[in-house]
């Protein structure tokens, strides 16, 4: 969607020069800016709407990817609906109202993301891409946004950036001197790739235990975990979700790194989890304390041979292009407060959505919707 200042009926912001400057480029300007489409980005922009704003003169959405879908149109082949963990309702339309969801093997990176266009079709928001966001630096009393096309001047900004362009792999000795293949979960694509292969997965959230899963079935596997996994039985409850939100909430208040939901949580034994424990994939080791050139070793000498490494270690948050706001405490946490610990406390104009408590999809539709009121209650145009 490109910046039609010629369009009427789409107005267009306005070009702000104010500085003076003849080195920068003139940026367009909008009162509330928001970074990435994902769950969380269209939420916060659905309640933008409701609350009365106008697209592209009040806020606009500013999306990295070609097409709608946010990180899912990356996921695996293999990651279908029977197998994704759930895909929440947006607010104001239904999955099921785009996607049959009775048909369990289409493709999450299909399905999802045609769900995600049809939304932005259906309110109409002001999806501008694709678009990378540079850096965002403070001018007083206004945002300027640089990305890799034009420049905007924003009064508040709500960032929804997600994790999926932030892999975290970390740092084990002798990793440059492996022979073999490594790679994250954001390289995976087929489990049948590794056939013949010993593969090394490494991390114990759920998107490790799926791949472990799908992996072991085609080829050898070893699985390593930093902390000793905790699997439960039974339904996750509301309140078991509720709880979890509140651990990583807490921590985000007092400006701490956000924990991982899985260590508040646990893993549910899934059927499927429940084979590949019968069939020994679930047979953990400790983390090892250095990569060889063949495989890993442990302190005590143990070695393992293997032939890959599949680093299923997580994401961070994709915050670096606000890096010049200065809102990271010397820990590397964000202090966050707000009904939803949306607001960033250092600025209450930053928003913070799908980050820390609202890193969830369920989560990321309350943030939008608190993030959206309270911002533009500060602005003074709600």
């Amino acid at each position: 969607m490109p910046i039609d200042q010629s369009d009427p009926a789409s107005p267009a912001p306005q070009a702000d020069n104010s500085s003076g400057r003849t080195d920068v480029r003139a940026a367009f300007k909008i009162d509330i800016v928001v970074i990435g489409a994902g769950q969380a980005g269209l939420s916060s922009a659905y309640h933008l709407r409701n609350l009365g704003l106008a697209p592209r003169r009040n806020y606009l959405i500013l999306d990295k990817s070609p097409e709608a879908g946010g990180a899912w149109q990356y996921r695996w082949p293999s990651l279908t609906l029977s197998t994704v963990n759930r895909v929440h309702d947006l607010p104001g339309m239904a999955f099921a109202d785009v996607v049959e969801t009775g048909a369990a093997e289409v493709k999450a990176s299909v399905a999802v993301p045609s769900y995600y266009a049809a939304y932005e079709r259906k309110f109409a928001l002001p999806v501008y891409r694709p678009v990378a966001v540079k850096v965002v630096c403070d001018r007083g009393e206004r945002f300027r946004i640089e990305t890799d096309h034009e420049t905007f001047s924003a009064r508040g900004l709500i960032n929804a950036s997600g994790t999926w362009e932030t892999p975290y792999i970390p740092d084990y000795p002798g990793a440059d001197r492996f022979k073999g293949r490594q790679l994250h979960t954001r390289d995976y694509q087929t489990a049948e790739a590794f056939a013949g292969k010993h593969v090394l997965v490494v991390g114990g959230g759920i998107s490790a235990l799926q791949l472990l899963d799908e992996i072991s079935r085609v080829t050898a596997t070893t699985w390593v975990t930093r902390r000793e996994p905790q699997f439960r039985e039974g339904a996750f409850t509301p309140e078991d979700g509720r709880a979890a939100v509140a651990a990583v909430e807490d921590r985000v208040r007092r400006g701490l790194v956000p924990g991982s939901v899985v260590s508040v949580t646990g893993i549910f034994l899934t059927p499927a989890l429940k084979a590949a424990r019968d069939r020994g994939a679930l047979d953990r080791l400790p983390m090892f304390s250095e990569i060889t050139e063949q495989g890993v070793r442990w302190a005590d000498g143990t070695e393992r041979q293997v032939d890959v490494i599949l680093w299923c270690t997580g994401f961070r948050s994709s915050l670096d292009h606000l890096a010049p706001l200065r809102i990271r405490e010397d820990n590397g946490g964000i202090v966050m407060s707000g009904r939803l610990a949306t607001q960033v406390a250092k600025d209450p104009r930053i928003h913070l959505v799908g980050y820390g408590p609202s890193a969830s999809t369920i989560g990321a539709n309350r943030a939008g919707a608190a993030a959206a009121r309270e911002l533009t209650a500060h602005l003074g145009l709600a």
